[in-house]
């Protein structure tokens, strides 16, 4: 019944503490409460969100969570109200033992961000437990010699409680010999001590029976009591006696077994067997002790049987009795006070509070990474830790509270170079020899897209054969981007800009997913000999990047074009032409000259001249190179007045083209020759001979080093407009446009037909260039450059009026036709 009393009485008083004696406080983010022990489960410690200044939907949201340092989940929190609650019973006896502070630490870590708060919850002491003595009954023997006033140690009792609920005081049943003192020892204790009061007479009572009681400060108060029996013993009146009454000593807790702890002595007044004496441990000494030291009876000393750690006891309290042997046996008692002295045998330990988080490679400096926390079980600088990290890496340790930190980032990130970081964290403690631990923190780099795709080159050169296979491929184009995943997906296009006036992706088609490019149709060198197109390469990053490269175009020539006729013209007079030139003709004689051009270039544009057709084969020939037609015999009187030639002419091609034209020539007596000067040159045609096969060998043996000459001349003339007389009939505008940065020159020579030409092309990449070319007179026998510029490669009427000024006879006439061969 009383027992029942009293657990409600401590019920109505933890209420009352809850409700009245709560204590909170917030202090550099720390905050603290106060609960008394053994609060029912459920019970509310505070409002934690409140007095962390968090919402309700933040416990939800940033996923509010604690843990004790302590390992048991001694307090929750409920979600719906913030309150901190408490979750299991709480002894404080179990968790603190006899300390005088029993705190227990919560971490409260929410997310998003991550932050770290630090709880205490103090467990105040009720009063619990009553004090206890080590044994119900205490037996003495006491000579009956004792003098009044000495004193007996007797047995302490212990309280689990702490403060005012421990022991307070003693008291002693009434008895005539005997009275009661309290003495006060180490660490505030109070020892209760016999005092013989009266001198006691073992013929009148041998045995004396004293209770002794024990009260502690509690409110209601709670004893305990323990039975004393003194038998009066005979003669034996003097016991033995310490020198100290409390030894003291340290003792490292390195020390190896069997060291000597320390000596202690006492003294017997009594002489023979009631003079010696025995040392000896109390009879009530816990097993701590005896487990870790032992005593030699006859010396005193104690020495170490154990292995002393600091961590676990950090000191020993060591009851020491001295017996003598005499009867009755008389004892004397001693305290010994072991304080084990810490040295530097724990490492360090690196914890992590929250889990590190993945960091994108734009992460400003200073973001959080992870939250942890160092503990060493060592004390003082033994037990103070400093954390250190690479110096290469790009993070640092940023101090929170009580050796917490937060890792957060120090420098740039670049996913690209290193897509992760293994943190080496080094934790070191002050000790001598410190001591240290690692522990490795693995960091994911997340993308950003902050690189565009890269072309393999900037610029790409694409031969196409002209005449091509519409939808035919002309070229792949590849692109690569460090990033990853999406930001690193490629898609390919055309930049739309113009050909000829023409948008280019009327020319070409790009598929996006591969870079290829195709032909739209099929292209045509006379018209297009080259052009550009800018394709570009994007990523499907948030916000997307992206690069150009530009793909030139080069349309290579096919012998697609038949050599053209350019004198005699046959559109000019009808459909046959007259050539007339006297009978008294010589061998060599200039008869004519045939003129043809391709519009092709290259060995395509290689033009050679035959006689296919003769009225009279052996009267007259055809220069294969120049065109020239001349005499082979001087003409007779035989020979008829009207003859016909069929001439033949080819290029190089394959497949070769060829052309040919009719020229009819009349025989006629007494006719007077113009152009005397010109038929001079001619009655020379060995000298006329040797330049032209010497023109011919230079330009077929160095085709390279006249393309660079008559780059050289005609761009220095037409940059310039630097004009010779009869040399350049370049339109100013047309030069002008050379004048500008962005025009490219193109030089061709063709020296492989009778007419030696040069093509000088002009103009932008993406625009219809403009065409130059220099032809030699047909008619001129040191081969003078005429330059002209034709809109067509087959418009031949302003290359006829160029020439018609150089004939010998204007009343030439010339049947031509065109004839394609495969």
């Amino acid at each position: 019944m009383t027992k029942t009393k009293g657990y409600r009485d401590w019920r109505w008083k933890a209420v009352w503490w809850h409700h009245f004696f709560l204590l909170w406080s917030t202090v550099e983010g720390q905050t603290r409460y106060g609960i008394p022990e053994e609060l029912k489960q459920g019970s509310v410690v505070g409002n934690l969100a409140k007095d962390l200044g968090l919402s309700l939907s933040d416990i939800f949201e940033r996923k509010l969570r604690v843990a004790s340092e302590a390992g048991e989940q001694y307090f929750s929190v409920d979600a719906g109200k913030g309150e901190l609650l408490v979750n299991d019973r709480i002894d404080r006896e179990a968790l603190c033992g006899q300390s005088a502070s029993c705190v227990l630490t919560l971490q409260v870590v929410v997310d998003k961000p991550l932050q770290l708060f630090r709880v205490e919850v103090e467990i105040q002491d009720v009063n619990d437990n009553s004090p206890r003595f080590p044994s119900a009954e205490k037996t003495l023997q006491i000579a009956e010699s004792a003098a009044v006033g000495t004193h007996f140690p007797l047995e302490t009792a212990q309280d689990l409680d702490v403060g005012v609920n421990s022991v307070r005081s003693y008291t002693l049943s009434k008895d005539d010999f005997f009275s009661l003192k309290i003495k006060d020892v180490s660490g505030g204790k109070k020892a209760p001590e016999l005092i013989l009061s009266k001198p006691i007479d073992r013929e009148k009572k041998s045995t004396h029976k004293l209770t002794l009681t024990a009260l502690d400060g509690g409110n209601p108060v709670k004893s305990g009591s323990c039975q004393i029996i003194i038998h009066v013993l005979d003669n034996n009146d003097n016991f033995p006696v310490f020198d100290k009454n409390v030894y003291k000593v340290s003792v490292s807790e390195n020390s190896v077994k069997d060291a000597s702890v320390v000596r202690v002595t006492a003294k017997d007044a009594d002489e023979g067997l009631n003079g010696e004496v025995e040392f000896s441990f109390g009879s009530h000494t816990p097993g701590t002790v005896l487990s870790m030291f032992n005593i030699d009876s006859s010396t005193g000393e104690i020495r170490l049987s154990g292995n002393l750690d600091f961590e676990k006891i950090a000191n020993y309290e060591i009851d020491v009795t001295a017996t003598d042997k005499g009867s009755p046996r008389m004892e004397g008692h001693c305290t010994v006070h072991v304080d084990v002295l810490d040295i530097n045998d724990n490492a360090p330990s690196i914890l992590l509070t929250s889990e590190p988080n993945s960091v994108p490679e734009d992460a400003a400096s200073g973001t959080v990474v992870a939250l942890i926390s160092a503990r060493d079980l060592d004390s003082g600088e033994n037990g103070r830790v400093v954390l250190e990290l690479p110096k290469a890496a790009p993070f640092k340790l940023k101090p929170s509270f009580s050796d917490n930190y937060a890792l957060i980032t120090s420098g740039t990130l670049d996913r690209e170079t290193f897509s992760g970081y293994d943190v080496e964290i080094t934790a070191t403690d002050l000790g001598s020899p410190p001591l240290s631990t690692k522990k490795t923190i693995s960091v994911n780099i997340t993308d950003v897209n902050d690189n565009p795709p890269i072309f393999t080159q900037p610029s790409y050169n694409v031969y196409l054969k002209e005449n091509g296979v519409p939808g035919s491929i002309l070229y792949s184009v590849s692109a690569s981007d460090l990033d990853s995943g999406e930001n690193a997906k490629i898609s390919y296009s055309i930049l739309d800009s113009k050909v000829q006036d023409v948008s280019v992706s009327s020319y070409v088609y790009m598929n996006s997913d591969n870079g290829s490019i195709y032909s739209m149709h099929s292209f045509d060198y006379e018209k297009l000999k080259v052009f550009q197109i800018v394709v570009q390469a994007k990523d499907q990053g948030s916000p997307c990047l992206s690069s150009n490269a530009t793909v030139h175009v080069f349309i290579l020539d096919q012998n697609d074009n038949a050599p053209a006729v350019i004198y005699p013209s046959s559109a000019a007079l009808g459909s046959l032409s007259h050539q007339r030139m006297p009978r008294s003709a010589k061998a060599g004689h200039l008869v004519t000259k045939v003129t043809a051009v391709d519009a092709d270039s290259g060995h395509n544009a290689w033009i050679s001249y035959r006689l296919a057709e003769a009225t009279d084969t052996s009267l007259f020939t055809v220069n294969q190179y120049t065109g020239e037609v001349r005499t082979k015999r001087a003409v007779s009187e035989q020979d008829e007045s009207s003859q016909r030639l069929l001439i033949e002419i080819k290029d190089d091609g394959e497949p070769l083209q060829s052309a040919t034209t009719t020229v009819s020539i009349l025989l006629e007596d007494g006719l007077h020759e113009p152009m005397l000067e010109l038929r001079h040159k001619a009655s020379e045609p060995s000298k006329k001979t040797g330049r032209i096969t010497l023109y011919l060998i230079l330009s077929l043996a160095s085709v390279s080093v006249l393309s660079l000459v008559t780059f050289l001349i005609l761009a220095v003339k037409c940059i310039r407009s630097i004009r010779s007389s009869g040399s350049c009939c370049i339109r100013r505008s047309d030069c002008d446009d050379y004048k500008k940065p962005n025009r490219n020159l193109q030089i061709q020579l063709n020296t492989d037909g009778p007419i030696k030409y040069v093509e000088v092309l002009g103009g932008d990449m993406m625009s219809q260039s403009q065409s130059f070319r220099s032809c030699m007179s047909p008619m001129s026998e040191y081969s003078d450059f005429t330059l002209i510029k034709p809109s067509s490669t087959t418009d031949f009427k302003e290359v006829i009026s160029v020439l018609d000024a150089s004939l010998p006879d204007s009343t030439w006439t010339f049947e031509s036709q065109q004839v394609s061969r495969k």
